[in-house]
């Protein structure tokens, strides 16, 4: 299992193609659908904004007026105003958040629909480049953000700024002469904040990375556990832990001491404010200036408008984060890596003559380092042909050529005498079944995983398939049997039982054309014995290209080809080639012994 140390805002060349200019602009389109609802929310924030703003007035009333007065039934109906205000604006910010989480998780369920959608159509080269962590931190994590800055972020620093202009305009229209004393703290204030976030920013998004490692470190000893205390390397895993939690500590103070400095900072300017305002507030009202109120109101302002500071400085990181993350999901989504599909595709009914490979040569990286170099051969219709060598000769290569993941830098693929890339992806693919050495299973039921979801296939038809690879046999005495629960990967099946599922759904689509690609290498011999006369059946009259390094799974077949280093140096059946004694024959006795005649795998 891997673990993506990528920090929350770290971003590729490729990501960093996309402006966060533009990423706001593609989200845009998103919000569209619920401008209604946008607007509504929008409503009600000025609307808490007014309640939060009414009652500090109402306060200074009840200073000036009701207490002044000894009026005591006035100063009832003031606190009964401050006490429903204050439960309106709990109501209100409920419907309001209530409302943005459900834009929030509309977004994020479309964004996540499109994300899907377009993976699923990029092309097998795309993945060779991108690992599965960071997909799926793209569709999990980066939505997430952008859920949250929808339903939180955006409101809560709109709102918080809309108070803080609200604040001074109140404060403003009461004492202008207090507001512009109190208005000589901002630039101490703004200075503060720009200084706090370019310090601690690198470290905060440097500790965010450490903690990472830390816990990617952590998960590889989990997983490792046996190999760990099997050879005595506990120390050095404890060695390793250390070492990161070392250099997250590091951080994590550096961190939290000028976050503390930040935030006490604050605190004393608002205390300082607060001064300010008692001294020339008990100054001017003793001229007649201002009124006692006014002080009180004030006061209660200063602590209103303190925090959307706090919040807003919280928030951009969170803000940046999700942009980021915007980012990386646009970049994505405009990733257009996928193999061009034939513009007139060719009808191609069904194999009737047979594949051809004409002089072709693949390249991975497109640097003249080839993985298959000049490999011409003929795959006749109902005949089976093998491919033989050492691992990472250019066997799936084939494969994958052949299935069109990949176009060859040269050469042509033909079947039926019609080049590959003139039939259509779809109906290409359709006409293929491949039986992989790693198994996968989806989440779903036994049935389920045979079909592949689709409803093309009766029960009949799936379970023929399975009668027929034998895989009948165990899904018969499963609790549920078709209808068995798959567990997470299909631990609750051996790995023989997995693969004879995997036989089961290549068998049911009835293809043209079979691939075996290490198909049995990883069964048990018992399971591979069972399972061979079924493979005898499954391949009769049909096409089959065999790939496998165990020898004994391919001495009948029809041809061999020997693949080593892209190159096909050999080809025949098993015969002509231990007869010719050459680089297979070489791969066979290494393979293989003869004891007392008999043929022994002792691979």
């Amino acid at each position: 299992m891997s673990i993506d140390l990528e920090d929350d805002i770290k971003t590729t060349p490729e990501e960093d193609s996309v402006s966060y200019y533009q990423a706001f602009k593609n989200l845009v389109p998103l919000l569209r659908p619920h401008h209604k609802s946008l607007l509504f929310c929008f409503a009600l924030l000025m609307g808490t904004t007014v309640l939060s703003l009414w009652w500090p007035v109402l306060m200074k009333h009840a200073l000036d007026v009701d207490i002044k007065n000894d009026d005591i039934h006035g100063l009832l109906v003031t606190v009964l105003l401050i006490a429903v205000s204050q439960g309106v604006t709990l109501v209100l910010q409920y419907i309001q958040r209530l409302k943005l989480e459900i834009i929030g998780q509309d977004i994020m369920v479309e964004l996540k629909r499109r994300l899907f959608h377009h993976i699923l159509s990029l092309d097998v080269s795309f993945y060779d480049k991108h690992p599965v962590g960071r997909l799926m931190a793209r569709v999990e994590s980066d939505t997430e953000s952008l859920r949250l800055l929808f339903t939180n972020t955006v409101v809560l620093l709109l709102g918080d700024l809309i108070l803080a202009a609200g604040v001074f305009a109140v404060m403003f229209y009461y004492s202008w002469r207090l507001t512009l004393i109190l208005m000589a703290m901002l630039p101490a204030l703004l200075i503060l904040i720009y200084f706090y976030q370019r310090i601690t920013t690198p470290y905060f998004l440097d500790l965010r990375k450490k903690m990472a490692e830390v816990t990617a470190t952590l998960t590889e000893f989990l997983h490792g556990m046996s190999i760990i205390q099997i050879f005595h390397r506990g120390e050095y895993a404890r060695s390793r832990l250390n070492e990161a939690n070392r250099l997250k500590f590091r951080n994590d103070i550096v961190v939290h001491v000028g976050s503390g400095f930040f935030f006490n900072t604050v605190f004393l300017l608002q205390y300082v404010m607060i001064a300010l305002v008692l001294y020339f507030g008990i100054k001017w009202s003793g001229q007649g200036i201002i009124t006692v109120g006014v002080i009180g109101m004030f006061i209660i302002l200063i602590w209103r408008a303190f925090d959307p500071i706090y919040r807003i400085s919280e928030q951009l990181g969170n803000i940046q984060k999700a942009m980021t993350g915007a980012k990386r999901i646009f970049s994505l989504l405009a990733n257009r890596e996928r193999l061009p599909d034939a513009v007139h595709p060719v009808t191609w009914p069904r194999l009737s003559r047979g594949i051809a490979f004409e002089d072709v040569s693949f390249s991975y990286t497109g640097d003249g380092n080839f993985a298959l170099r000049n490999a011409t051969f003929e795959i006749p219709v109902g005949r089976r042909i093998a491919l033989a060598g050492v691992t990472g000769g250019g066997k799936s290569t084939v494969i994958s050529l052949l299935l069109r993941f990949y176009d060859p830098q040269r050469g042509r693929i033909l079947v039926d005498g019609i080049d590959i890339r003139e039939i259509s992806l779809e109906e290409l693919r359709r006409r293929f079944a491949l039986v992989l050495q790693d198994i996968f299973l989806f989440p779903g039921d036994v049935r389920s995983n045979i079909a592949l979801e689709t409803d093309n296939f009766s029960d009949e038809m799936i379970s023929e398939a399975a009668r027929t690879v034998e895989a009948d046999r165990f899904i018969k005495r499963l609790p549920e049997g078709y209808r068995t629960e798959v567990s997470e990967k299909g631990s609750n099946f051996s790995r023989g039982e997995r693969q004879l599922l995997s036989f089961a759904r290549a068998l049911v689509v009835n293809p043209d054309v079979l691939i075996l690609d290490e198909a049995t290498s990883s069964v048990d011999p018992e399971t591979e014995r069972t399972i061979q006369s079924s493979l005898q059946r499954l391949m009769a009259g049909r096409t089959s290209l065999i790939i496998a390094h165990r020898l004994s799974t391919i001495l009948d077949v029809d041809q061999i080809l020997v693949i080593r280093r892209g190159e096909i140096i050999e080809r025949g059946t098993h015969t002509d080639l231990i007869l010719q004694n050459g680089y297979y024959s070489k791969l066979f006795h290494l393979q293989f012994k003869n004891r007392n005649g008999v043929l022994a795998n002792v691979g």
